[in-house]
């Protein structure tokens, strides 16, 4: 009998590398399963954080831990950089010229920023009239700018679709307006937000919702915009039909693709970089043994947290059946939800899945906390929810009365006009 420890190595040490890894090695000792984990870093940020950094409401040092920290006893932690995955010989190849050997990989690479694919978007005016909160860098830097930005024109756009949260860019707005109000300026700045969506979202319910909330706000919208370029000269985003959004501050939410060297890895990644994936056992559809969790998935659900801590339950139940030889039968549900600040000590909760759009009522139950509705307790989850963050999800805890599944209890079914 061969008492050999089988090994899983993780890539990237994020999100959802650092939960699987934390639940995984809860649910076996090491004389079974040997785990791995590979980033290129050791700067774990708490990426929710990000959007308050600009107006002052977090600092960069309450957002961001060292990410080995963060992992149990037992995980091996390579701060080292992948060059490229063989998935025929399962092995990784990292940047001090090692090889890990794998019997299970788990992908968790999430999504990475690509500026430089937008034309001018890394020009002169990069940090200093265009800029980004995706990044520390970029929200850090934005900070410094809002605090003497007085009147002009704001301008938030999303160059494209997939990006992590979608929802962000609109909580942005909604917090400049908050913002620019308290500092009794708001009447001499223009909020503009540039989707290439053709409404606020991509859910009619959560759309009309967030659309009511930029007209009350007297936030304009435009929809239907594929940013080609930014004009550095005369601060303007133009589009591919030469359409131009005027700008004085630009926000921008770059094009996002997975970790470069998924493409560079033979069939393991599509053209943007993500990894094809089954929607609903988290395995990938390139090699039954490789699985993959969080934005490097290509499933068709938000790449957000909430949607990793979701899909993470039902993968550590799959590759634990993987691992025993027995079918996959956890199945994800591509259940969501997403807390959005909208200003004023208020947010909103959205809660859907693959098949069911944002509706109203209460989330987890009709006892729950309120959904499509601004409501101060909502702000207040979403504060609460970094502590949880650090100190429940990534250790791998359950939350008493939520799993993966969508609850139906206390929604509102949709009415039919």
């Amino acid at each position: 009998m061969n008492n050999t420890p089988r090994r899983l190595v993780i890539l990237g040490a994020g999100t959802g590398g650092t939960l699987a890894a934390n639940r995984l090695r809860k649910k076996f000792p090491t004389s079974e399963l040997m785990i791995d984990i590979v980033d290129d870093n050791d700067v774990h940020v708490y990426q929710p954080g990000l959007l308050f950094v600009p107006f002052g409401l977090a600092k960069p040092d309450e957002i961001v831990r060292p990410r080995g920290e963060q992992l149990h006893d037992g995980i091996s932690y390579h701060v080292n950089p992948v060059i490229k995955v063989d998935i025929d010989t399962n092995e990784v190849e990292l940047g001090d010229g090692s090889v890990l050997d794998y019997d299970v990989l788990l992908v968790a690479t999430g999504s990475a920023l690509q500026p430089e694919e937008t034309e001018g978007l890394l020009g002169d005016a990069w940090m200093n009239s265009v800029f980004t909160f995706y990044d520390m860098e970029g929200a850090t830097a934005l900070h410094e700018k809002l605090e003497g930005f007085t009147e002009g024109r704001l301008v938030v756009n999303v160059v494209d679709m997939p990006i992590k949260c979608p929802v962000a860019p609109l909580e942005f707005v909604f917090l400049a307006d908050w913002y620019f109000t308290e500092k009794g300026v708001r009447d001499a700045i223009t909020i503009v937000y540039v989707t290439p969506l053709d409404a606020a979202f991509t859910k009619p319910t959560a759309a009309n919702a967030l659309g009511s909330l930029l007209e009350d706000k007297n936030i304009e919208i435009v929809t239907e915009f594929n940013t080609g370029e930014v004009d550095n000269e005369n601060k303007a985003l133009v589009g591919y039909d030469g359409t131009e959004v005027p700008f004085d501050l630009a926000v921008i939410v770059p094009l996002h693709g997975g970790a470069p060297y998924i493409a560079e890895s033979g069939d393991l990644g599509d053209e943007l970089g993500f990894v094809p994936t089954d929607n609903a056992t988290m395995q990938s559809l390139v090699r039954p043994n490789i699985f993959v969790l969080g934005d490097a998935a290509d499933v068709p659900t938000s790449k957000a947290g909430s949607v990793t801590h979701f899909e993470g339950e039902v993968l550590v139940e799959n590759l634990e059946s993987f691992l025993a030889g027995k079918p996959l039968e956890a199945t994800y549900d591509g259940h969501a939800n997403c807390f959005i600040e909208t200003g004023f000590s208020k947010a909103l909760l959205i809660d859907f899945n693959y098949e069911t759009e944002p509706l109203p009522g209460h989330y987890p139950s009709r006892f729950g906390l309120p959904l499509l509705k601004e409501s101060r307790i909502n702000h207040l989850g979403k504060l609460m929810f970094q502590s949880f963050y650090w100190h429940g999800l990534l250790p791998g805890r359950d939350i008493p009365g939520i799993g993966p599944d969508m609850p139906t209890a206390g929604k509102k079914k949709k009415v039919s006009a």
